[in-house]
């Protein structure tokens, strides 16, 4: 008896990993565009600077 047991998932992927090479490449570009972004700290603190502190009860007219 066999002790490594794959899912049918699990075969799908590997076997369409193997078909299709250039798809972890679209992944990593894919995640290039929404994620993996430069943080720019200087701007970051500038937003915290200029920060405008909001009234405890925003709805009353002053």
């Amino acid at each position: 008896m066999s002790n490594s047991y794959e899912s049918d998932i699990t075969i799908f992927i590997r076997e369409y990993n193997k078909t299709h090479p250039s798809l972890r490449e679209q992944q990593v570009d894919g995640r290039l565009i929404l994620w993996d972004k430069r943080i720019e700290t200087d701007l970051i603190k500038d937003f915290e600077l200029s920060r405008v502190s909001q009234k405890p009860y925003v709805y009353q007219a002053d």
